[in-house]
């Protein structure tokens, strides 16, 4: 999780690619008057958002069901909407990573972008949106893809309860 330009995406594959885990792309979920309005600049509301959440919900859920493991990269920028996701899910069998990234790196990283619907002008709104999230695992991503990994993975590993 985390804003725009945060590193979700590549982080995500490269976690899931890592360790053999299903991988879902939050944005594939959102709606083409969403991805219209994300690319005119325009914040989503929380009306917006909620058939998205749901969307992404039934993906966690169908992987807690079936006992799978996966990697949902998607913004989940507010505790309201973490709790929407996680609905019915055990804590310990979830976990929320925020990928931290300072604002300089965000800024070169989107005008390094090309062809994405999100419009640079919305992290000004996502960082404002942004609530610290209770009991996520935090980490740096501005540092090598391959190491953000490595450190999610040693945190992931930490949290897990010992039988």
């Amino acid at each position: 999780m985390g804003v725009t330009a945060s590193g979700k995406t590549t982080i995500g594959r490269k976690l899931a690619a890592s360790e053999h885990w299903e991988y879902a792309e939050g944005d594939d979920y959102h709606s083409e008057a969403n991805r219209a309005k994300m690319h005119a600049g325009i914040p989503l509301t929380d009306e917006d958002r909620a058939p998205w959440l749901a969307s992404l919900h039934e993906v966690l859920r169908g992987w807690y069901r079936s006992g799978t493991s996966g990697v949902l990269a998607c913004s989940a920028l507010r505790q309201a909407y973490r709790d929407k996701l996680s609905a019915g899910i055990p804590n310990s069998e979830m976990h929320f990573v925020l990928l931290e990234v300072p604002r300089d790196v965000l800024e070169h990283r989107l005008a390094e972008r090309k062809n994405h619907y999100m419009s640079p002008a919305l992290l000004d709104s996502q960082i404002a949106t942004l609530e610290t999230p209770r009991n996520a695992i935090r980490v740096a991503a501005d540092l090598p893809p391959d190491q953000v990994v490595s450190e999610i993975m040693d945190a992931l590993r930490a949290a897990k309860p010992n039988p």
